[in-house]
């Protein structure tokens, strides 16, 4: 696997990356979820890397990225992105975003259809308001002595029962990654959640599109996709029975369906 590296942004955010995969293969960029880090794609990796060069990168706030103080704006995640495509040379990419990272994916889909080729938009939504709850989350998060209640209350969220309770090491990865994640980074990205609506603004989106939802999601739940398929142009919908981060709880499936949609002709 190859090392980390480092971008600067424009406002001088630095921001972790990574590449697998054969130089000579179209680009494939993954987008993480909150609390998470470019390691959360890690058992994908074999599989998408045989077809794409894959790009992927720590959002601000998460990981080896840097972590900027205040609330973070989806403009701004979105323009990383597009920062990044651009310091690496890359015309056009596909684009796969989980969660947090699906709502940058419909950002790029809005404002730089023309950088993404095909997008893949998975257990995400277009509005996770009212904004109040967000404002008591930021707070009691930037509260908290450490990450332990935070951790707790993401793993019941992305996981079913009982892979909980066999716990293993998947579970522990992500646990550590949370444990890891600095308070003040979590908030930023709440902060961009807290004020993002594109329920309309997604009909725009012109590129081809799959939503792929979780059946037993209660964080974006599977309604919230079938209003993304069903505002996006001829986007595609496909329901697994999983929880939030259906990637790591139904990989083969994920998988499957990911290249079958990257690939078509």
């Amino acid at each position: 696997m190859h090392e980390t590296s480092i971008f600067i942004t424009g406002d001088g955010a630095r921001v972790a990356y990574r590449y697998d995969g054969d130089p000579g293969l179209p680009t494939l960029v993954l987008s993480n979820s909150i609390g998470t880090t470019l390691r959360m794609w890690d058992a994908q990796i074999p599989a998408l890397a045989r077809r794409f060069r894959v790009l992927r990168y720590d959002t601000r706030g998460h990981g080896s990225s840097s972590v900027p103080p205040g609330a973070y704006s989806l403009d701004r995640l979105g323009r990383d992105v597009l920062e990044l495509l651009d310091g690496l040379g890359i015309v056009r990419a596909h684009f796969l975003g989980l969660s947090l990272g699906g709502i940058i994916g419909q950002w790029l889909g809005v404002h730089a259809p023309e950088r993404i080729d095909r997008l893949v938009l998975s257990n995400t939504s277009a509005y996770l308001g009212p904004a109040p709850q967000w404002d008591e989350r930021i707070a009691a998060t930037l509260r908290a002595g450490d990450m332990e209640e935070t951790a707790s209350t993401f793993l019941g969220n992305w996981f079913p029962p009982a892979m909980l309770q066999a716990g293993g090491a998947t579970v522990d990865k992500f646990r550590d990654m949370l444990l890891r994640t600095d308070k003040h980074g979590l908030a930023g990205a709440f902060a961009a959640v807290r004020d993002t609506d594109l329920r309309r603004t997604i009909a725009l989106i012109p590129n081809p599109t799959l939503v792929i939802a979780g059946r037993d999601d209660t964080v974006t739940a599977a309604s919230h996709g079938e209003r993304i398929a069903a505002t996006i142009p001829g986007a595609r919908l496909l329901v697994l029975p999983a929880v939030h981060l259906s990637n790591v709880e139904l990989p083969e499936a994920f998988e499957a369906s990911v290249l079958e949609f990257l690939l078509a002709a």
